[in-house]
């Protein structure tokens, strides 16, 4: 797909006319420029001939349906995952990756064993997108929800997460409510400082997995750099100039982060009142493997009886490799 190409063809033409184009592809979906009847058939037919609204990939459905994982391959023949997880209230969020690979070597994760090869650009990442948007739309559903926590780090594409984020945001897009998208880092200041004075009132999601310096520095090289006292000293002046409560995101890991010392380390680092918890059951990568469904209960009962929200992430689409980057580095 090659959306850089139509705005080259529609050069010079009234403004309208792109915006009625992008409106085809972004709020109807459309996938041949056929289906476009109130453009000329001229237009029609240059646009056919210069661009392309095929996304290629390959799609891989979870044996429950309620995970769809698809590999696209981009124009340069690098390969992207993004994955859809349909919820039992109807919500449709979709995952989406900003780099291929990932430069940040997260012992856990797939994609950091790729390293970054490169940013993907605003299109790149929309096509993720909109590849969903077309799916969903064959049974009368929606995208409802846009996370970017898949393949890489979206501070360190800031930018064009950031021009996708307004896109996505756009009532002439995809018109999905800034509250309904999250953006997933692991701990990068200049880029969690940048969001907080964006005005936007989207999520921000914390990659911790441990909850001293010494655990987190075994799991995340960012800790080097970044250690938590300046992380969370950066974290609570962002709540105090946005004011929404941030997502702690906590991957069980059995016998790595998942014993009673561990919460009880967790509820000291953060305030209840600034931060809520996710604690992700692991879909295996690697060496590591999921905690115990005992040690989990504990380990959040300990957190709740301390007045903290804890949610705990339903394991999406374990049997078709739904952990960001296991597709990619199989190649």
């Amino acid at each position: 797909m090659n959306l850089k190409k139509i705005k080259e063809v529609l050069e010079g033409m009234p403004a309208f006319r792109e915006k009625q184009v992008m409106g085809f592809i972004f709020k109807n979906f459309v996938e041949d420029f056929d289906e476009m009847l109130s453009l000329s058939k001229d237009l029609r037919e240059k646009l056919k001939e210069k661009c392309s609204l095929t996304i290629s990939a390959e799609e891989f459905i979870s044996e429950n349906k309620d995970t769809v994982k698809a590999l696209i391959s981009l124009a340069d023949g690098e390969k992207i995952e993004t994955v859809l997880m349909r919820h039992e209230d109807e919500r449709n969020t979709v995952c989406v990756s900003c780099q291929v690979g990932c430069p940040m070597g997260c012992a856990f994760c797939a994609t950091g064993k790729m390293g970054l090869t490169r940013n993907l650009t605003v299109f790149e990442i929309l096509e993720q997108v909109l590849f969903f948007a077309r799916y969903l739309k064959k049974d009368g559903s929606s995208v409802t929800n846009v996370v970017f926590m898949g393949m890489g780090e979206p501070m360190l594409n800031y930018d064009n997460v950031m021009s996708v984020v307004r896109m996505l945001n756009d009532k002439n897009y995809f018109n999905i409510g800034a509250r309904h998208i999250s953006i997933s880092t692991c701990g990068l200041i200049d880029g969690i400082k940048r969001l907080a004075d964006e005005g936007l009132q989207v999520n921000l999601a914390i990659s911790l997995h441990a909850p001293t310096d010494e655990k987190r520095l075994s799991l995340m090289p960012v800790n080097a750099k970044y250690p938590l006292k300046v992380l969370m000293e950066t974290l609570n002046d962002y709540y105090e100039k946005v004011g929404r409560k941030i997502m702690v995101e906590y991957l069980m890991l059995d016998n790595v982060n998942d014993t009673d010392e561990d919460a009880e380390n967790l509820a000291k680092l953060l305030s209840k009142e600034r931060f809520f918890l996710n604690l992700i059951l692991y879909n295996p990568t690697g060496r590591f493997m999921p905690s115990k469904g005992g040690n989990v209960k504990k380990f959040k009962e300990i957190l709740e009886n301390k007045g903290f929200t804890v949610t705990q992430r339903y394991r999406f689409g374990r049997g078709i490799k739904a952990a960001c980057g296991q597709l990619a580095t199989e190649g």
